[in-house]
């Protein structure tokens, strides 16, 4: 096999989905271990995969491991595996708080790893994802697990230092963002609005408005300001955003975020 999940949830589907898609890997060498009967069954469905209920089946039949189970079953997750762990084998660990300096003494020997923290848009291919490597992979290697990264949506290599921040503005981002565009929604409700129209409208006004940002590379505050005409609708919504505190709101969410998880 040449890839291998322990945890196979929404982001260890998500990014199998996305490589099959791809063609990067074959569903036939991609293993997924999980100790629930319905999540193995359920990614065995969707995407053609092997699955096992032993962890260590999938450590010792894969060329790269994905640790995708949660922060708080780490340690026991490597425990398990650890003594089956090759030296020429990768893992990938999707884990916020979970350092590198942590993951190394745990495995308690020699490891390739390459710390990542995708986010949930990787479902529809539209993932941002960092990347961290050990001082252990190669080159070589840290192309091939970008590739892989790659194929559910972009990827960039980030020292771990960002990690903690990385998490605060793109991984738990989008609980924001789908907040947002539900309180949007409320609002064209509210002005007469059907509940599935004002849902679409939100939403695209959003996915559109990111799109511009990525590709003019405009900063956001030119293009807010293209947007606000003199007296006209716009600057009397930005005005009431400001004096509400939307930005100050998202900086101290996002800080707790950064906060909590530098001390999972």
């Amino acid at each position: 096999m040449k890839l291998g999940f322990i945890g196979t949830g929404n982001m260890a589907g998500a990014i199998m989905g996305g490589i099959i898609r791809e063609g990067l890997i074959s569903p036939e060498e991609i293993i997924g271990a999980d100790i629930s009967e319905a999540g193995r069954e359920r990614v065995k469905k969707q995407h053609g995969i092997h699955v096992t209920a032993d962890n260590r089946e999938a450590a010792e039949k894969s060329e790269i491991l994905v640790l995708s189970v949660k922060p708080q079953f780490y340690e026991d997750a490597i425990a398990g595996i650890k003594d089956y762990i090759r030296d020429d084998q990768i893992i990938v660990t999707l884990a916020p708080g979970k350092t590198l300096a942590w993951l190394e003494e745990k495995f308690g020997k020699t490891v390739k790893i390459v710390r990542t923290m995708p986010n949930t848009p990787a479902l529809v291919g539209e993932g941002m994802t960092a990347a961290c490597p050990n001082q252990y992979v190669t080159e070589e290697e840290k192309e091939y697990v970008l590739q892989i990264l790659g194929a559910f949506g972009k990827v960039e290599v980030v020292p771990e230092r960002l990690i903690d921040a990385v998490v605060a503005v793109s991984g738990s981002a989008p609980a924001y963002v789908f907040m947002m565009i539900e309180a949007m929604a409320d609002a064209a409700v509210a002005e007469g609005m059907p509940r599935a129209q004002a849902y679409e409208f939100a939403a695209q006004a959003v996915y559109g408005s990111a799109k511009i940002v990525l590709e003019t590379g405009k900063h956001p505050g030119e293009l807010k300001d293209m947007v606000c005409s003199p007296a006209g609708t716009t600057i009397e919504a930005v005005r009431v955003l400001e004096k509400e505190g939307f930005r100050s709101a998202l900086i101290e969410a996002m800080k707790a975020c950064a906060d909590v998880s530098r001390n999972l």
